[in-house]
């Protein structure tokens, strides 16, 4: 693609999420969802093949469904109160719509089903785009209106995503829609809090974000796109075993690593607030993240799959790739849960 071109992309998509974000006029929020979804598209089709294209379409399907879920409820609220914000004042349907719209553009269950087909479609490093910097421009606008949507429903769609996101993640062989489902996963225990305390959640998704990253960047350094393909690691790079062992078990939230700290907050904010049930639902389900995460550990570290005698010379071949952002940002995914007191 044509240098230019891919600037004006990127420029689009960094800043539709930040004119959502410092907006108070819910018109001029849509349009900022709006230049994010429709700049994103071309980076999806920009290696042109039929699953690109397929998942390119299930993407602007969807997200073109939610934003006139959004539009709509947008335009109910300016003629019920004649503003352009939500008022404690506005109808409870118009809410209920304008989560809809926003939990189908999260990927919340059970609005779901298209995150991991569209993952599964697209290239490594947009992947990593849409599961990271284009779920914060929708969240932005959920914590903004929290207080006027009905909780029972946020901590409901909460809990089914948590479930669906560790139990679909179980049978995958795909590193992409593994992330997936840990990504709807993620956004549950986002949700779930958001009645709460809503600091959490955005804590939850700068850590979200600083776990993923990398991952994603490793990923897509050594085109890893099954657990098959991860096998090989041992022979490729070395060093990045106990780096993505590391990362796995902190996004898994196993102590005493980074991704531990949302988790622990989350549950100890629920059990403050009486939702023992919630916060236990939560915890096993956990676990089941955990399992898939480890079964990738497995597979990479612990297993050495046959293979023919010449990959086991790639070690020594020069790694011409330097990745300078890698390392400080490894070190924020897995070491900085003494710092919880800090940012609790």
């Amino acid at each position: 693609m044509n240098p230019i071109t891919l600037t004006i992309i990127y420029f689009t998509i960094l800043m539709g999420p930040m004119i959502t974000m410092l907006s108070s006029n819910l018109f001029i929020m849509w349009i900022g969802l709006e230049m994010n979804l429709l700049a994103l598209i071309p980076l999806m089709i920009n290696n042109s093949n039929p699953r690109s294209t397929e998942a390119a379409t299930k993407y602007f399907l969807t997200q073109a469904t939610a934003s006139m879920i959004l539009l709509l409820s947008i335009i109910m609220n300016f003629k019920q109160l004649g503003l352009w914000t939500f008022q404690p004042e506005t109808n409870d349907i118009i809410m209920t719509t304008t989560f809809i719209s926003l939990a189908i553009k999260l990927g919340l269950a059970p609005f779901h089903s298209w995150l991991p087909e569209v993952t599964q479609g697209i290239k490594l490093k947009v992947g990593l785009i849409l599961l990271t910097w284009q779920k914060v421009a929708p969240l932005t606008i959920l914590y903004q209106f929290y207080e006027l949507m009905n909780p029972k429903m946020l901590i409901l769609s909460a809990i089914t995503s948590v479930l669906i996101g560790a139990w679909n993640g179980l049978n995958q062989t795909q590193v992409r829609k593994i992330m997936a489902y840990s990504s709807i996963a993620h956004m549950g225990w986002m949700i779930s809090i958001l009645p709460y305390n809503p600091s959490l959640t955005l804590l939850n998704l700068l850590i979200y974000i600083l776990m993923t990253t990398p991952m994603f960047m490793i990923f897509h350094a050594h085109s890893f796109t099954s657990i098959n393909t991860m096998s090989l690691m041992w022979n490729k790079m070395p060093m990045a075993l106990p780096m993505i062992s590391l990362i796995l078990l902190s996004t898994g939230g196993l102590p005493p690593l980074t991704g531990f700290l949302p988790k622990w907050a989350i549950i100890t904010e629920l059990l403050k607030n009486n939702n023992l049930i919630l916060a236990t639902l939560m915890a096993m389900a956990a676990l089941i993240n955990l399992f898939f995460y480890t079964r990738l550990i497995y597979s990479t570290s612990l297993t050495t799959f046959p293979t023919n005698n010449n990959s086991k010379m790639y070690i020594h071949h020069n790694y011409t790739k330097t990745n300078n952002i890698l390392a400080p940002l490894m070190i924020l995914s897995t070491m900085t849960l003494p710092l919880s007191p800090l940012l609790l």
